[in-house]
């Protein structure tokens, strides 16, 4: 699983690259970056969170509970879902100048048309990402997770594949051909994504045969828990709605103030998705695996069992985010050039972006470890303490994003929204491990670990800034000297780690508690 995420992560570089080199990270970037952002809020808003919070911990219990192994209940549950994403997909595509006034009410003329043209390409994602989740649950209730996590790489390469043939016809601008080429290029890359996992579904014997007799079918209950999960995607998406409306927003002052760098919200969403690469690979899947477990283990009674499962899980996760915070704060400039300073993208743009990224580094435990507890109350169909948890999160996040614009420069406005970001998902890990110690009577083993994890690589990674200076003052800033730094740096920040690991008592492995 993990080799699947870091195979998609890395054609993900790629894919970003290419996509940032065709539009920039100005006008066209923002349009693009919210049309193609607008289907991912929507999804998620409607029915996506339900999805992946409800749906596994149901399925495992009616395969636990049910004569048939729940395959008639999945029959029903799958149809039900599918009608509903059908259903949220067509009126999104009708509303789409609504939804780009919504998320965006600063752009006008020319650039809102491009946006609202691009959105209308771009908006049947939603029901191609519900398809994929849908049948990634259904494998993941199987104990079969390699697929979910290798399919991503099928839609990198359709969308390198078409924003390179873009860039390789680009006449300048983008028209409406090229906004047909590149929003229905992102949804096939989509729709390739979900319907690579067909093989491993006929490969573990399922097969779906719809069936609408829902009536007293015991669909009720996934039904409430997800109300629950919906209000709290909705809390979620009304603060990213701030955050999308304030960095467009900023980005357009920052440019009519004659700042050429695009500091708005393409940038703040590039820099977002280097970020979440370590918890992608890593904690998403410890997460797909756990979750299962920890659902047998919930219907069973046993809660010391989640507990185990949650140490281990934060344990592994720190492996490999501790080290990436620390490559993050250090060599940010060096993997921003390198990944973005292609075409379009100046050598601004990508220094802007690595302010951002800096900025949300010191989140990134806090991001995967909350991400990770959660699925404990998920695990235990709990979906009300989630609820109030997020509304936690999204109000510091929103109350911060609202304070950077108000009193940072246009510039940085977006850097600091990034920086509260780190600030509310720290929070939110703060109140959701006390409330799950408190309901597992469980006590969480990890902080020794991320002690020593520290105190492995804090050495390397003033050998790596060191060595990114050294780089950047003899070959400069242009892609070759930020890959010599990244590379350099890298190396810098690593070894010191493996020499100190066995005195400091760490596994690559973390012990199992």
């Amino acid at each position: 699983m993990a080799a699947g995420s870091l195979v998609s992560r890395a054609t993900g570089f790629a894919r970003l690259a290419v996509i940032t080199a065709a539009v920039g990270t100005a006008a066209t970037g923002d349009a693009f970056g919210v049309a193609n952002t607008v289907p991912n809020i929507i999804y998620a808003l409607m029915i996506g969170g339900a999805l992946q919070s409800v749906f596994v911990p149901e399925l495992v219990r009616a395969a636990k509970e049910h004569a048939d192994g729940g395959r008639a209940y999945t029959d029903r549950l799958l149809t039900l879902c599918a009608v509903g994403l059908v259903l949220v997909t067509a009126v999104s595509v009708a509303a789409a100048p609504l939804l780009v006034s919504a998320y965006a009410p600063d752009f006008s003329g020319g650039q809102r048309d491009l946006t609202v043209t691009l959105a209308r390409y771009c908006l049947p994602q939603i029901l191609c990402y519900g398809v994929f989740t849908l049948l990634g649950q259904v494998l993941g209730a199987r104990d079969r997770f390699g697929a979910m996590m290798w399919t991503p790489v099928l839609n990198n390469l359709v969308v390198i594949a078409v924003f390179g043939l873009y860039l390789g016809t680009a006449r300048g601008g983008v028209d409406d051909r090229d906004a047909m080429v590149l929003g229905l290029g992102s949804t096939a890359g989509i729709a390739v994504q979900a319907l690579g996992l067909l093989p491993s579904l006929r490969a573990a014997g399922f097969r779906w045969h719809p069936r609408f007799d829902w009536r007293g079918a015991g669909l009720t209950q996934p039904v409430r828990a997800a109300v629950w999960t919906l209000l709290l995607v909705l809390v979620n998406q009304a603060a990213y709605w701030v955050v999308t409306r304030l960095s467009t927003s900023a980005g357009q002052h920052a440019l009519a103030a004659g700042h050429r760098a695009g500091v708005g919200y393409a940038a703040y969403s590039n820099a977002y998705s280097l970020w979440v690469v370590p918890q992608g690979i890593v904690t998403v899947s410890l997460v797909t695996a756990l979750l299962p477990r920890m659902s047998r283990a919930a219907a069973d009674g046993d809660h010391a069992s989640i507990g185990a499962d949650l140490t281990r899980g934060l344990n592994a996760s720190g492996t490999a985010v501790v080290p990436a915070v620390l490559a993050f704060v250090t060599l940010a400039p060096q993997i921003t050039g390198v990944v973005f300073q292609h075409g379009a993208t100046t050598d601004a743009d990508a220094a802007a972006i690595g302010w951002m990224l800096t900025a949300f580094a010191l989140g990134l435990p806090a991001f995967a470890g909350q991400y990770l507890l959660a699925r404990g109350f998920y695990a235990l169909g709990d979906t009300r303490t989630p609820f109030f948890l997020n509304v936690l999160i999204a109000g510091v996040n929103a109350s911060l994003a609202a304070a950077s614009y108000a009193l940072l420069p246009a510039r940085w406005a977006v850097t600091g929204m990034a920086a509260g970001y780190a600030v509310a998902c720290t929070a939110g890990l703060l109140a959701t491990s006390a409330l799950l110690r408190r309901r597992l009577a469980w006590r969480p083993r990890v902080l020794g670990h991320h002690v020593r994890l520290l105190a492995a690589f804090l050495p390397g990674a003033a050998l790596s800034l060191a060595a990114a200076h050294y780089c950047a003052g003899r070959f400069g800033t242009a892609p070759a000297g930020d890959l010599a730094g990244l590379l350099l740096g890298g190396v810098a920040l690593v070894l010191p780690a493996v020499a100190l690991a066995r005195p400091l008592g760490l596994r690559l492995k973390p012990a199992r508690s």
